[in-house]
């Protein structure tokens, strides 16, 4: 197959519309009848294909007996009969495939059940027999190797790759069981707010994908599910199959957009998708399909007829996404007519007409600005989009309206009706004064009361005005520090960390902020790493402040870098106070990162009061192991869990408990570098303490090599499986102690 008919093949096979199939080879094979005949045939013979494969599947042979050259039953049987296809019950690798729950153009995915070193259900994706081209195995591994550079709660992850016996590759997904968006949202009755509360996930999931130079290219509804985490629905985004790097290459592969192939689903395609110019694809390009999912979200349809798109043909779709402006959301909606009205406002927990109230004004001027023809004039971030949608939830002004002085007053109003309301019964009553000083003008003793009232009354306005005055002064200057947040994570991005330092040193937070902690989190790790504690503790306290918006394994997360800086800096006053309000902040709650505030707590010796309000968070942390947690494929956290328990034995003096725990943890499967360090130093201390001082030395000689040897080398961030800077750190404060129980001597590893 030459590569202009492979090109042409591989994107006609991409539309599951028999129309839209026609349209497209009518364009590409405008003047070449011969070449379209030879397409039709192809498709037409994958066709066939497909129905062979599934006819011949239960009697599919295992790889094994096809290589020993026997059947199942032990008769000898030909080379040419090896495995077809995978059929429920095929094994590949450690995995065994349970039921195929999804089919793409190149690929299908299979629910499968993980054998070792856990038990645990997975998705796994490979490539279709006879679809192993050039072009769809490059998009294949640079589908994974785009899931694998992500982690993130909305993201599905990669858990493992490989290839079949046959050649043909694989990876391995996190499983994740749900429904689309739209779905989901439609059959539950959310209301707009609630709607929006989840498109703000997708939008940080999509922000994290672009931060790692990652353009996803097909945002949809079907590749945006939702699942349930303990009742509370959670978005995750899947299908980063046509996704395009910007600043690393995915794949070793040859992977490129062939001349005048789209790449996208045309409903929620960006104009210069459709154009095929030579304009390159950016992020901005994201924020156009974002548009157009907020638009569904809002209104159930998408700005564009995806079926009128597809009737007219390839060139009539390109110019109408190029051209022709859709209608606002609000104006979408009151063309609905009848039952369809009815239902969609019903789907919206709302009546038709507070449905068109809600969306007309901020959230069509948001709608608008993400659906903008010229990317200049979008969102420049996922984030950003995001963000103008938690002002218009919070009532404040949104980016995407024009910032007239009515419409600000408007909001100023809204948000501070009391006060709003008052000021309009004094000025009523001042008219209501002034009109009656006039008409009793000729009566002295009068005229001069309503002149004294009605001076009175100015000053109270005036005072009143002022306050109107500071309000926006203090609006504005919120605005300006969420520019600069902005401007920061631009040049974090770019690696400008001086920069941003500087930037962020003139900005005063206040109020919670996702995109604010995100900065924040990464100068302070960027201090810590460099052995700059002071303005590390600085930056991180800071943190624990403004970060209230993210989930409790990202907040926990915060307390664990804090803590370690702090006794860095030897602020040890400063830590008595931070560990106070790290358990304070977690007490009332069985979240599973509880022991992380455990371990954090006990970096040093604590007192009684502080073991004793540790104590409930201890019960918790015990009782995830009896609920068999390792069935549920959490080993990983399993063993972080050891630590702490070891260490909360420890500071309690039961070090057979405390020895217990240590063994536990460094007998999990998933080997973490400072998780075992950390636990061979309590170890070595809670032998030393019960006599066993041969082990005690053997164990604190191991993690002392391990902790040396890493600071010997220098911190980077690293990553939850290969552990973080911070666990190191922890490491070493733990070693210091050792070293003086043990050897009566401080360690080489002084605070930097």
């Amino acid at each position: 197959m030459k590569p202009q008919e492979e090109t042409i093949f591989d994107a006609a096979r991409n539309l599951a519309s028999p129309a839209a199939r026609q349209a497209f080879l009518a364009q590409a094979c405008a003047d070449d009848p011969d070449l379209r005949a030879r397409i039709e045939g192809l498709l037409a013979a994958e066709v066939a294909a497909e129905r062979f494969f599934s006819e011949v599947a239960p009697l599919v042979l295992t790889a094994s007996a096809a290589r020993e050259g026997t059947s199942t039953t032990g008769a000898p049987v030909a080379i040419e009969e090896r495995v077809v296809t995978e059929v429920p019950g095929t094994r590949i690798g450690r995995y065994k495939l349970l039921q195929r729950i999804g089919e793409g153009g190149g690929g299908v995915v299979y629910m499968a059940e993980q054998e070792e070193p856990v038990r645990r259900r997975v998705a796994l994706k490979i490539i279709k027999l006879g679809m192993d081209t050039k072009s769809v195995i490059a998009r294949f591994e640079a589908e994974r190797q785009a899931l694998a550079m992500m982690d993130h709660p909305n993201i599905a992850k990669v858990l493992d790759a490989g290839a079949t016996d046959t050649g043909r590759p694989y990876f391995v997904m996190e499983l994740v069981r749900g429904v689309k968006i739209t779905e989901y949202c439609d059959k539950n009755h959310l209301d707009t707010h609630q709607r929006l509360d989840l498109f703000i996930q997708i939008c940080l999931a999509i922000q994290h994908a672009h931060q790692k130079g990652i353009i996803h290219r097909d945002i949809k509804p079907s590749n945006i599910l939702v699942t349930l985490h303990d009742g509370v629905p959670v978005p995750k985004v899947i299908d980063f199959g046509i996704a395009k790097a910007t600043e690393v290459r995915l794949t070793d592969k040859t992977l490129f957009t062939a001349y005048e192939q789209i790449i996208g689903t045309p409903a929620y395609m960006s104009p210069e998708q459709a154009e095929m110019s030579g304009l390159d694809i950016d992020t901005r390009s994201d924020i156009y399909s974002l548009g157009v999912l907020l638009y569904e979200l809002l209104t159930g349809r998408t700005p564009f007829d995806p079926k009128k798109l597809l009737q007219h043909g390839l060139d009539e779709m390109r110019r109408t996404l190029r051209e022709q402006e859709p209608q606002r959301p609000s104006t979408m909606v009151t063309t609905l007519q009848g039952m369809e009205l009815a239902t969609t406002a019903e789907h919206r927990h709302a009546e038709p007409p507070k449905l068109v109230s809600l969306l007309r004004g901020d959230l069509d001027w948001i709608v608008m600005k993400a659906l903008e023809k010229d990317r200049r004039r979008r969102y420049e971030t996922a984030n950003g989009l995001a963000m103008d949608i938690n002002r218009y939830l919070n009532n404040e002004p949104v980016i995407a309206r024009p910032p007239s002085r009515a419409y600000r007053f408007q909001k100023l109003v809204r948000r501070n009706k009391v006060v709003f309301a008052a000021g309009a019964a004094v000025t009523a009553a001042l008219v209501i004064g002034l009109g009656t000083s006039t008409r009793l003008f000729f009566m002295e003793r009068a005229a001069r009361q309503r002149a004294v009232a009605a001076e009175q009354q100015q000053v109270r306005l005036r005072e009143e005005a002022e306050h109107a005055e500071a309000r926006e002064a203090e609006l504005r200057r919120l605005a300006e520090s969420r520019e600069k947040i902005t401007q920061a994570t631009v040049l974090l991005s770019q690696d400008r960390f001086d920069e941003a330092d500087a930037l962020i040193g003139g900005v005063s937070l206040t109020q919670p902020t996702v995109e604010g902690a995100a900065v924040i989190r990464s100068l302070g790790e960027w201090h810590a790493i460099q052995n700059r504690w002071k303005p590390a503790a600085d930056r991180f306290n800071l943190l624990l402040q403004i970060d209230q918006l993210d989930g409790w394994d990202v907040s926990t997360l915060d307390y664990l870098e804090c803590g370690p800086v702090l006794i860095e800096d030897g602020d040890l006053a400063g830590y008595e106070r931070f560990r106070q309000t790290a358990i304070a902040h977690i007490a009332d709650t069985a979240y599973p990162f509880t022991d992380r505030i455990i371990k954090i707590s006990l970096l040093l010796p604590a007192n009684e009061q502080v073991m004793k309000s540790l104590e409930p968070l201890a019960q918790v942390a015990e009782k995830s192991f009896a609920t068999n947690i390792t069935a549920n494929g959490d080993v990983f956290l399993a063993a972080w869990r050891s630590v702490s328990l070891a260490l909360m034995e420890y500071r309690r003096g039961d070090y057979t408990k405390a020895s217990a725990w240590c063994r536990r943890c460094l007998n999990y499967p998933e080997y973490n570098a400072p998780r075992a360090a950390t636990a061979r130093v309590i170890l070595a201390m809670s032998c030393q303490h019960l006599g066993q001082t041969d082990e005690a030395h053997s164990e604190l000689a191991q993690a002392r090599s391990m902790i040396e040897d890493r600071f010997r080398n220098g911190l980077d961030r690293g990553t939850g499986v290969q552990g973080f800077w911070f666990d190191w750190v922890f490491a070493r404060i733990l070693l210091r102690e050792a070293n003086a129980l043990i050897d009566g001597s401080p360690s080489v590893l002084q605070r930097q």
